[in-house]
């Protein structure tokens, strides 16, 4: 079985935070596709609802996204993500059963 992993993370912006939030997310892809253990990195914004964001992630192995995760630029993310976040995001992890 293949160890690749898939995440899923959907946020949503504060009303007005649309565009900030998506500086942001945006400003995440260069690094994490530099990461050694990134296989892709996609960062999508709703056609329906400009304030729901959604990063689609493929990954080596769950130890290089626990790598990922302890990245200071993921880290400075998730600390001031109360600026302009709506609520906690939602990270939904994947296995490719195919």
């Amino acid at each position: 079985m293949s160890k690749k992993l898939t995440v899923v993370a959907t946020a949503r912006a504060k009303p007005g935070m649309e565009e900030e939030l998506g500086k942001r997310l945006l400003a995440l892809v260069e690094p994490s596709r530099a990461e050694e253990g990134c296989i892709s990195y996609d960062m999508h914004q709703s056609k329906d609802d400009p304030a729901v964001w959604l990063a689609y992630e493929n990954w080596r192995s769950e130890e290089d996204l626990a790598l990922h995760f302890e990245k200071p630029y993921l880290k400075a993310f998730g600390d001031s993500g109360d600026e302009v976040l709506a609520g906690p995001v939602d990270v939904r992890k994947f296995t490719l059963r195919s």
